[in-house]
């Protein structure tokens, strides 16, 4: 993991790399609990049985919004020098590949872009691919705006 000592240095960092993360599967129980969290019980997420028959690889898959709010646990950088980091919005969010249960996927960041805020703080603007293991193209594509307070 990529650290970052202080918020001024986030300015050195536009255009590169911030990391990578470790793989994590996602299995049908964590599709499951998101099924419940957010009620999206659509059988193409939850019936394995059906999905056996009617899915193009027998396997249900996992939500969209699901891989999507992976991104903030899976974060491949820290600030050190912040107090605190807030999720501020998306930009051209694409979810452009399915994610089957059992698939193992990682999150893939690059800094586009800061700017100070009120406050001191520094508002960030992230690249964010979201890699299915075994496959070339991504489940997400996609920026986050993230706010790191001093």
């Amino acid at each position: 993991m990529v650290e970052i000592a202080t918020l001024a240095d986030l300015e050195n960092w536009v255009g590169r790399e911030l990391g990578v993360s470790d793989w994590i599967t996602i299995d049908q129980v964590r599709i499951d609990g998101f099924a419940e969290a957010t009620e999206d019980r659509q059988w193409i997420h939850i019936d394995t049985e059906r999905a056996r028959a009617d899915m193009p690889d027998g396997r249900t898959i996992a939500h969209g919004f699901l891989t999507l709010s992976l991104t903030a646990g899976l974060m491949a950088f820290s600030v050190l020098g912040a107090s605190r980091a807030i999720n501020y919005g998306l930009n051209r969010v694409r979810f452009t590949n399915t994610v089957p249960a059992g698939s193992k996927v990682r999150l893939r960041q690059s800094l586009a872009s800061t700017e100070p805020i009120k406050g001191g703080g520094v508002r960030c603007t992230i690249d964010n691919t979201v890699e299915i293991k075994g496959t070339d193209r991504p489940a997400l594509v996609g920026q986050g705006l993230i706010v790191f307070y001093p």
